[in-house]
């Protein structure tokens, strides 16, 4: 098959020797660089199919099971479009309480269940290592759209995908992040990923929430570029790509230790008159008061685009997956 770097217009057809059909993706450490420019290059043609034509038949027949255990919009409705726009078709569960789990189903037989139903699984679970829990069990694919405070690798991947379709590239830049960098698990992952590039990165916390010490460590011998500081204006000034998280309130053991760091950080137009002039902000979302509405004026604010950048980034996943990419 046609590779990224000698073919940008990748063929799409059923393609089960495909590298990635059939395969679960769990954790971001399952990527290599030759890996995320396959993956940008699909993405990057999902992109110019659905500017085209809208919606396309590639994955007509295939059913995807969106199985969420926590609350979700952007996740749970990006993949159920990213699926529709290929033409396949969705089991949306987002109310899981009202299901066989809240009899006391284990999460095995949910997805030996589901799977009978559907060729690729979908799962957000409150619990670090449950999507690869689930993988065990199951002979579908199986896609971690986040578990607990550990891994939300399809995140990390748009958020990837959005720093080079914005700058252009990744290798020489400076990321900082910013907020809840103890319970993010969309900076853990996106850390791990950055790590595979000459990046700098910079972690802006209050000390609550600092990045994780063994996550530090674990970059540190990979021989990634860190810092950390408690103040913003440190390190605004060299700052590339601003990566700003919310304060997760569910997180928290106690309302007061949610309450003496809540609005720790604000971005404001008055602080990127700090910033460069060719530098972006993202943000998962939601947002809860972290930036200002006013930053919504800025070119700089990339947190809509990057929720768009996320479509077709699923929708790369989804193929690949289904051995269509």
């Amino acid at each position: 098959m046609a590779t990224p770097a000698n073919n940008p217009h990748l063929p799409f057809g059923d393609q089960r020797s495909a590298p990635w059909y059939g395969k679960d993706i769990l954790s971001v450490r399952q990527f290599n660089r030759e890996d995320l420019e396959y993956v940008f290059a699909v993405a990057h043609e999902m992109r110019t199919m659905v500017e085209r034509v809208g919606t396309f038949d590639l994955l007509k027949g295939k059913i995807l099971a969106n199985l969420f255990y926590e609350p979700s919009t952007r996740t749970s409705s990006s993949f159920v479009s990213a699926m529709e726009r290929l033409g396949g078709s969705v089991i949306q569960i987002n109310e899981v309480r009202y299901s066989s789990v809240a009899k006391g189903e284990s999460l095995p037989d949910t997805v030996r269940t589901l799977e009978c139903y559907a060729d690729v699984i979908v799962i957000r679970h409150p619990e670090v290592g449950s999507a690869a829990t689930a993988a065990q069990y199951a002979h579908k694919p199986v896609i971690n759209a986040g578990d607990g405070i550990g891994e939300h690798p399809t995140q990390a991947l748009l958020d990837l995908f959005t720093v080079k379709q914005e700058l252009g590239r990744i290798d020489g830049l400076t990321v900082t992040m910013l907020g809840d960098l103890k319970f993010g698990r969309t900076v853990h992952s996106l850390a791990r990923l950055l790590s595979l590039f000459k990046v700098r990165l910079n972690y802006v916390a209050p000390e609550a929430l600092r990045m994780p010490s063994g996550l530090i460590g674990e970059l540190s011998a990979q021989g990634l570029d860190q810092s950390e500081s408690t103040r913003l204006e440190d390190v605004l000034p060299q700052t590339d790509v601003l990566y700003v998280t919310r304060v997760q309130k569910e997180r928290f053991e106690s309302e007061a230790a949610y309450e003496a760091v809540r609005g720790s950080y604000v971005i404001t137009p008055d602080l990127l008159k700090k910033a460069k002039e060719e530098m972006i902000v993202m943000h998962p979302l939601p947002r809860v008061g972290e930036i200002a509405m006013e930053v919504d004026q800025d070119p700089r604010a990339a947190y809509f685009r990057q929720m768009e950048y996320g479509l077709y980034t699923r929708m790369a996943l989804l193929a690949m997956v289904l051995g269509k990419a």
